[in-house]
């Protein structure tokens, strides 16, 4: 049981703030960090298909923290602080702007549908779109133009977020291809703080979509979404894989650092 107060170690006396469809916030007294609590419950099409995923939010925080780890050392500032345990890390807090930004490589999901696409085309150079944050509109697809109107960002703030998805695209997809992983689209969420827009929310099987090279098996929440089964392991073996990847890059930069000068 979570309660509103936390009354045990090194978070005794944070306070519930929020609790989301795959999270459970809570904050710190002095209001400038939050406790991110994963969960384990999975839910698709805005929450009209719910379900378990058995270990998702130990594997989607982990996931997480290493794919911020790795674009922190490209140059793009995310809200992470540190993991704290299984399934939960510490952020700061950030002003969420009401924009989720989806980056696609490949056609599939809502752009096939809505286009009548085939699954699978490239899209080069890769296709940056903004959704409005809104259950109750559906998260609808907005032009760019559309965020001030919305008082969701200025006009600046918008190119920043074009820029800094690309930059993510590229930092991620360059990753994943040595580990034979396809990165189709995925979605990111950004914050304000101190003057800086940071990357916040999460990078997981929950918000990418990721494809074996070679074979097309999916590695994400589309195995919840389409009722392929095999949902944990998928979610399993894409933790193995990224922390795979980063225990290389972290073997492979001690390596080069041993050497002369």
């Amino acid at each position: 049981m979570d309660e509103q107060i936390l009354t045990q170690g090194r978070f005794a006396g944070w306070t519930f703030a929020y609790e989301g469809k795959a999270k459970r916030l809570y904050r710190s007294p002095e209001g400038d960090r939050y406790l991110v609590r994963f969960k384990d419950d999975a839910t698709a099409f805005n929450g009209k298909k719910r379900g378990q995923i058995e270990s998702k939010g130990i594997v989607n925080s982990r996931i997480s923290s290493l794919l911020f780890r790795l674009l922190e050392e490209h140059g793009v500032e995310t809200h992470l602080l540190e993991e704290v345990g299984p399934g939960q890390m510490l952020v700061r807090a950030v002003e969420i702007i009401p924009l989720e930004v989806v980056v696609r490589n490949l056609t599939t999901g809502s752009l096939s549908r809505r286009l009548g696409l085939p699954e699978g085309r490239p899209i080069d150079p890769p296709l940056v779109e903004f959704y409005y944050k809104s259950d109750a509109l559906d998260d609808p697809l907005v032009y760019p133009e559309h965020a001030g109107l919305l008082g969701a960002a200025r006009e600046e703030e918008v190119v920043r977020l074009r820029e800094l998805a690309l930059q993510v695209n590229g930092v991620l997809q360059a990753f994943f291809q040595q580990l034979r992983i396809v990165l189709v689209d995925f979605k990111l969420e950004f914050g304000r703080a101190d003057g800086r827009i940071l990357l916040a929310d999460e990078l997981s099987p929950d918000t990418c979509r990721f494809w074996e090279a070679g074979t097309g098996r999916k590695l994400d929440k589309d195995r919840f979404r389409q009722d392929l089964g095999q949902v944990e392991e998928a979610y399993q073996e894409m933790l193995r894989r990224v922390e795979a990847g980063a225990t290389g890059r972290v073997a492979s930069s001690a390596g080069m650092g041993g050497g002369g000068r």
